[in-house]
């Protein structure tokens, strides 16, 4: 009798560190991904813009978002919502841009080699939501990633910023409205990578401008490199 009782007392007291050590590996696995800061750097360009609008150089933007993560139970995947400051910088080859008070249309004209540089910035106020995959849940600084979802964002400011020279000095001049585009953007977004570092792709799933203010069927796109973590 009192080797069955120990018997009993040894297979409980098994049982007991069983469920204690699946109670702790569940917490683990429902930490907050780690995810938590995101900075973007890409290429940009519009899609559907005529060859009129004069694109060239190197256009580029930088992105930085907080977010916060929500697992979906102790699975691979999560929820993840933030906001941060969105910016895209176009650039022009022989293109002067006229965006002054007295007009309804944005116009593209040739700076007969007057400017040095010529670009045209946005900034938003931005949202992303996106559906993440992990592989490795005990440690999500590591382990291939995935995520797909959308950005919404609310445009803030845009602005030209050109420079040219007058007597061999350079001339900086900067004209600002945001009268010609859209007033909201919405992406859908796509990135994937490993550990800290991924590759990510967004295209805009509403036109650049405004109805009657601008060439119509322009639509944003970027390619870059994410860094996410902390």
């Amino acid at each position: 009798m009192s080797m069955l009782k120990r018997a009993i007392f040894t297979v409980l007291c098994f049982v007991s560190l069983g469920a204690t050590a699946q109670n702790v590996s569940d917490a683990a696995y429902s930490k907050p991904s780690k995810d938590y800061f995101m900075f973007q750097v890409g290429y940009d360009g519009w899609s559907g813009a005529p060859d009129s609008i004069g694109l060239g150089g190197i256009s580029r933007s930088m992105n930085a978002y907080l977010c916060y993560d929500f697992p979906i139970k102790t699975s691979h995947f999560s929820f993840a919502a933030g906001a941060g400051v969105a910016s895209s910088n176009m650039s022009f080859k022989d293109k002067e841009i006229i965006i002054g008070d007295s007009i309804t249309q944005i116009q593209f004209v040739d700076d007969d080699g007057e400017f040095k540089r010529y670009k045209y910035s946005l900034t938003y106020l931005e949202a992303p939501l996106e559906l993440r995959y992990f592989s490795n849940k005990q440690n999500r600084n590591k382990g291939f990633k995935a995520a797909i979802g959308m950005k919404v964002g609310a445009l803030i400011n845009a602005h030209t910023k050109s420079v040219r020279e007058f007597n061999n000095k350079p001339i900086r001049e900067k004209v600002s409205t945001r009268r010609f585009i859209e007033t909201y953007r919405v992406s859908g977004t796509l990135r994937a990578g490993y550990g800290n570092f991924s590759v990510y792709g967004q295209y805009g799933l509403n036109t650049l401008f405004r109805a009657g203010n601008g060439p119509q069927g322009v639509t944003p796109f970027s390619v870059g490199i994410c860094i996410s973590g902390l």
